[in-house]
């Protein structure tokens, strides 16, 4: 009797063992997922961990910054006339595409050369705004009198400053249709999809095939630029679409097709040439520009210090300036995770059309200003660079959806400011004000983080994180919005 009363109360003290520590570990997850301050704690302090919400002042501000953007950045071609809370937005491209090597000729004999066509080809890589409706693209040579510079970097959101604009026609208006742009193109000579393929005018296709040769256009880079300035792209039709475009694949070029007595003249499409763009050699510009002169964020930009709406548009766009007062106050305590949550304000009005096509950043970035220095830096001790995508996780920033306030799809942005806090109020770190922002090609100052914190460097924010240029805005509720209030929620535990 005493062994089988011994056998069967080792199961209870094991249950009961078992109980003990889940109600420990039960205990734990009110601290949020992240492990930043964890290593702080006494043993079992964390069963004492409290949170505690910190109001925030929010303002809009413009964000002038000059953005530049890069050959192996998409391009943005199209205008938006009818976003009723960002403004309308116009984007235009002009660039230059050359043959792989100099002087460049074509096969068989001068006089045997027969023109069939050129095409010009760019790679789609998708859209932002309405797609219901097909857009109008116009095709023309660069005027002649501004040339693009090779290489140069021009700042998308200053077109008036370089003059480069439109010259004759080299296309009739091409009408794209969205439901057709991703068909493949299968022919003797292409095997893709995702290509927008616009047929020159004859006299520009007689032009690039018979009467520039190696005596004239063809004879080296440079003369060919001065014969011929490269190509400028307009839309019209549809005012409510932006199109995403690629410049270094395979699908953006232009294909000369002909016939000469060296490839068989009785054939059709016996050969083709292409000339091709290049990130080191050929010229481009992308220029994008806003106007909010009309809109709903217009009343808020540069005004009330403390607004319950705010607005951030991708590069070239809007960003908001935010302090958070409650920190000088708040008593020395061990900081298990701060989080800085913003959220959208849907637009009732358009619920189903505007606010479903024109969509929010992929990421935003929290910056901090650095009055002394007059510049962006990273969050002291939280943000520690770009090098890992696994920092970038740690931070925040990315895109995420909620369900909340009755909505299904409410977007939200979370920044972990943990260390940052804890340094502010255990270390009397400086406290700054924030930016936050959706860059698309940027730099920063970065300050690494204590107790290196001695010399500055450079971050360098590009596309690669996330934003192409011009795709994304968002309507985020300030620090006094009734519903969807910008916050900084805090976790922590008594000394």
């Amino acid at each position: 009797m005493i062994i089988k009363f011994m056998v069967s109360i080792q199961p209870l003290k094991k249950v009961s063992f078992f109980l003990f520590l889940t109600l420990i570990f039960s205990a734990c997850t009110r601290i949020s997922t992240s492990e930043l301050g964890l290593g702080l704690l006494p043993a079992m302090d964390a069963v004492n961990t409290k949170d505690t919400i910190l109001s925030v002042e929010t303002q809009s501000a413009d964000y002038a910054d000059s953005m530049r953007i890069f050959g192996t950045d998409e391009h943005i071609l199209g205008n938006i006339t009818n976003d009723p809370i960002f403004g309308s937005t116009t984007a235009s491209m002009f660039f230059q595409l050359k043959p792989e090597i100099f002087p460049f000729y074509l096969q068989g004999d001068k006089d045997s050369i027969m023109v069939d066509s050129a095409v010009l080809i760019l790679s789609y890589r998708g859209f932002y705004g309405d797609s219901t409706k097909p857009i109008t693209l116009n095709v023309s040579k660069i005027d002649d009198n501004t040339p693009l510079e090779i290489s140069k970097l021009y700042a998308s959101n200053y077109p008036n400053a370089y003059n480069i604009k439109p010259g004759s026609a080299l296309a009739n208006p091409y009408t794209l249709d969205f439901q057709k742009v991703r068909d493949s193109v299968i022919s003797r000579f292409e095997l893709a999809n995702n290509q927008i393929r616009i047929k020159l005018l004859p006299s520009a296709a007689l032009q690039f095939i018979k009467l520039f040769d190696t005596t004239n256009a063809y004879k080296n880079d440079s003369t060919l630029r001065e014969y011929f300035k490269g190509f400028a792209i307009t839309t019209s039709g549809n005012s409510n679409v932006l199109i995403r475009l690629g410049m270094t694949d395979t699908n953006t070029k232009l294909g000369l097709y002909f016939r000469s007595s060296a490839v068989g003249a009785t054939q059709r499409d016996t050969a083709v040439r292409y000339f091709k763009y290049s990130v080191y050699n050929t010229g481009d510009a992308n220029f994008i520009t806003r106007n909010r002169s009309a809109s709903e964020s217009f009343k808020y930009i540069n005004g009330s210090v403390n607004d319950s709406l705010v607005y951030v548009q991708t590069s070239p766009g809007t960003m908001v300036k935010l302090k958070v007062p409650g920190l000088k106050s708040f008593k020395n305590k061990i900081i298990h995770r701060a989080e800085l949550i913003a959220e959208q304000v849907p637009d009732d009005a358009n619920l189903k059309t505007i606010d479903q096509q024109m969509l929010p950043p992929q990421y935003l970035f929290l910056g901090v200003y650095d009055t002394a220095a007059k510049k962006i830096r990273n969050v002291p001790n939280d943000y520690v660079g770009t090098t890992s995508p696994e920092y970038l996780s740690r931070f925040g920033g990315r895109l995420v959806y909620k369900s909340i306030m009755g909505y299904d799809k409410v977007a939200s942005y979370n920044f972990n400011i943990s260390r940052y806090v804890q340094g502010v109020i255990s270390r009397t770190d400086s406290m700054f004000d924030f930016r936050i922002l959706a860059p698309v090609n940027d730099s920063i100052m970065f300050v690494p983080p204590y107790p290196n914190n001695k010399a500055a460097g450079v971050d360098y924010l590009s596309s690669s994180l996330g934003n192409q240029p011009a795709i994304g805005r968002v309507r985020l509720g300030g620090g006094k919005h009734s519903r969807f209030r910008m916050r900084l929620h805090i976790y922590y535990s008594d000394l």
